[in-house]
């Protein structure tokens, strides 16, 4: 604790401990206000002035440092100045003490708790600065809510003080003036119960509840005034459109059809998008023939004899698109018209909010309405303005699935996830690969250790990888392609045969028509949404890669049941996207699966932490598959066994995450994962491995102390010499 925090805690003792010792709190009570109401009523006739700004400055003191008494200061004011000047004392003095009392307690606490609960404040934030005024004027309006506790809660919030001031003002207002009023027939009063009878709370009760009528009328008008201009169809077509029949497109239209609403799917290529043709399968059966590969070539871990590794490139992208062809039917749109989905082929545009010009494969146009639509078009990979790149007819994630012949010198643009897996998988493969990263280190989102770990393993296998690089030319020297890279004020030659450009990503908002109906793409290619994922109008959704803010496979369909579920409940009831348990795993060997905060994350939020680490070397299954090599860590709270993130670099890292995932999701801590029975030997021991790891580190001492003296003592006087078996008595 700092200086100042310390100087005011003592300072505020010192005056609760005055107003303690001179009895204040016998001082305000009712009967000692009736009994002398006579004699200071004369002397406030005649020091007018000098009263009011006593009282007041005394209220405020009570308030601002929640004494007791503040409801006899009310009466006061009506008892010795009136309505008129007793209710402008007491609100403004009111306002002040509690505003005072909302700094302190945002000076003293906020900061320790944003340090140890920084997602939790982060998230209290974000819906104070949406509703907080609203919430706010609702407890100042229901008197049962002590106004102590409200300051002080507020205090902890990043609500802003002049929006705290003016609320607290007009919303403590009714509740003041009846205060007031009663003060000016105090001989009449017995009891503060007298003033509030139950006919008055259930009065303040259902003025409590006008914020909230408010509030929703404000959403209504909102929601009336963005349609402005609009003319909405007196019938649709559909209750649901959904353009783009990727993940996000597919999970929407099968929510939407298993609720038996009326739903199109709109997609003007192959049905799956990216993850089925271009992204997480292909790659994943291509990584799989990559590992098939260094199997055989370090044959010699398992007992056997190791083997050059030769075959033909194009059986390994014919195996791919067989797995492909495999999967395809899941997504296909035969399965999706059996349930009930109307498949289209075809591109749509908008015309309004509810309208879509739809045109389709075959040539022809039509339009179609619905009541809500949602944007589920993906991503594509960025290619970067580097001079001389587009003639290098650059290899994406996208095209990569055409080659038939396997490069030998491969180049790969990109230190993240996409770049990382495929040049690990062609490396494996046989081609030699160059990776070039601009960053200081291979997977940048992850903790310093992840990424250098991944490195060893990296060069290990034989990828140059060249840190701290960047691609500044393309250019054909004699026939040979060559990249120019800057390397700390160097250039930096990289003759190649071809070079693979994964280096991000862009959203697919091309023909869409967004800026007809007045939507604006981020900075980062996004469309922007709403928490409830809506774009603009409450009836238009995205999700997906076009919506980000994450381009993993599972957050598309997470946040589809949001899109879908609020597109056709929407106007009974909206739900809100949660991030707050999202994994996700990098397909390098070793594999990199996290979910939730990082160490550098945790640092950069100020929220405290503890790590816990096991070694993937010390585990049974490990071991006897060579794959011994890894680790696992887990941030916690000092002291608690929460898991606020959980990092494993290792062999099967994405299936040991699971549990930690599930651990979080349903507040499970480290203990309840100690105490499940694991399968043994199994990979998912790991997890019981390191919440055993953190159970060590937390373990009770002086108790444990107590239990060596107590079993000593129970083995007997003379049992610290201890004589053999075989000794005769």
């Amino acid at each position: 604790m700092n200086r100042n925090k310390l100087l005011l805690i003592l300072i505020i003792a010192a005056i609760v401990g005055v107003f303690l010792g001179f009895d204040g709190h016998k001082l305000l009570t009712l009967e000692n206000l009736q009994t002398h109401q006579a004699s200071i009523g004369q002397w406030i006739d005649q020091n007018l002035v000098l009263a009011v700004g006593g009282y007041a400055a005394i209220y405020v003191v009570v308030t601002a440092l929640s004494l007791p008494g503040a409801a006899i200061m009310t009466l006061a004011g009506g008892a010795f100045f009136g309505n008129l000047y007793g209710l402008a004392a007491v609100s403004i003095a009111s306002t002040i003490g509690a505003s005072l009392a909302f700094l302190v307690a945002r000076f003293l606490m906020r900061d320790t708790l944003r340090r140890r609960y920084g997602e939790t404040v982060a998230k209290m934030d974000r819906g104070i600065e949406k509703d907080g005024a609203f919430y706010l004027a609702t407890l100042r309006l229901v008197p049962v809510f002590p106004f102590f506790l409200i300051n002080l809660a507020m205090g902890l919030t990043a609500m802003k003080l002049r929006t705290y001031a003016l609320v607290s003002w007009i919303a403590m207002l009714p509740g003041t003036f009846v205060y007031v009023n009663a003060g000016t027939q105090l001989g009449q009063i017995q009891s503060t119960g007298d003033i509030v009878s139950a006919d008055l709370l259930l009065s303040f009760a259902l003025l409590g509840l006008f914020p909230l009528i408010a509030k929703f009328v404000v959403g209504f008008i909102r929601s009336r005034k963005v349609y402005a201009g609009w003319q909405k169809p007196e019938h649709f077509d559909y209750n649901l459109l959904v353009i783009g029949g990727g993940s996000a497109g597919l999970v929407s239209a099968y929510i939407a059809a298993a609720v038996k609403a009326k739903v199109a799917l709109i997609e003007k290529h192959k049905m799956g998008g990216d993850c089925l043709n271009t992204g997480c399968v292909p790659s994943k059966a291509l990584i799989r023939s990559a590992k098939a590969a260094d199997t055989l070539r370090h044959a010699n871990r398992y007992g056997l004899e190791s083997v050059p590794v030769k075959g033909s490139f194009k059986n390994i992208m014919n195996r791919v698109k067989d797995v492909i062809a495999k999967v395809e039917p899941h997504d296909s749109p035969e399965r999706y018209r059996k349930l009930g989905v109307d498949c289209i082929a075809g591109e749509a545009s908008f015309v309004s909010p509810w309208e879509l010009e739809v045109r389709h494969n075959d040539g022809r146009t039509e339009r179609l309405t619905a009541r809500s639509i949602v944007v589920a078009t993906g991503g594509k990979p960025a290619v970067p303005p580097i001079t001389g790149l587009k003639d290098m007819q650059p290899l994406t994630s996208d095209n990569l699935w055409e080659l038939e012949e396997q490069p030998e010198r491969l180049l790969v643009l990109g230190g993240g996830p996409i770049g990382s897996e495929l040049a690990h998988a062609f490396a494996r493969l046989g081609s030699k690969v160059t990776q070039v990263e601009m960053g200081e280190r291979l997977l940048a989102k992850e903790d310093e250790d992840v990424s250098e770990l991944v490195l060893k393993q990296f060069q290990a296998d034989g990828v140059d990888v060249r840190l701290k690089h960047s691609a500044a030319e393309f250019r054909i020297e004699e026939g040979e392609k060559v990249a120019y890279c800057e390397h700390e004020g160097e250039r930096v030659r990289i003759p190649f045969d071809q070079v693979l450009v994964a280096v991000g990503r862009a959203a697919n908002t091309a023909g869409l028509n967004l800026d007809r109906i007045g939507v604006d793409t981020l900075p980062n290619g996004t469309v922007p949404v709403e928490e409830d994922m809506s774009l603009r109008y409450p009836n238009v959704f995205a999700c997906g890669d076009v919506a980000g803010p994450y381009q993993f496979t599972h957050a598309a369909a997470h946040q589809a049941w949001y899109a879908a579920v609020n597109g056709l409940f929407g106007q009974f009831k909206r739900f809100k996207v949660d991030y707050r348990v999202m994994p996700w795993v990098t397909f390098t060997s070793p594999e990199v699966a996290r979910v939730g905060l990082s160490e550098a994350e945790a640092k950069a939020q100020g929220v405290a932490y503890e790590v816990t680490r096991y070694g993937l070397d010390d585990l049974d299954r490990a071991i006897a598959e060579s794959e011994d090599h890894g680790f696992i860590k887990v941030l916690t709270p000092p002291g608690k066994d929460k898991i606020l993130g959980a990092v494993v670099v290792g062999s099967h890292a994405g299936e040991i995450l699971a549990e930690f995932t599930l651990a979080m999701k349903h507040g499970l801590g480290l203990n309840k994962i100690l105490g499940t029975i694991h399968p043994y030997p199994t990979w998912n021991e790991s997890a019981k491995y390191a919440a055993g790891e953190w159970k060590r580190a937390h373990a009770p001492e002086g108790i444990l102390k107590l239990l060596e003296k107590l079993h000593g003592w129970r083995r007997g006087k003379n049992t610290n010499t201890p004589r053999s078996i075989y000794a005769p008595d």
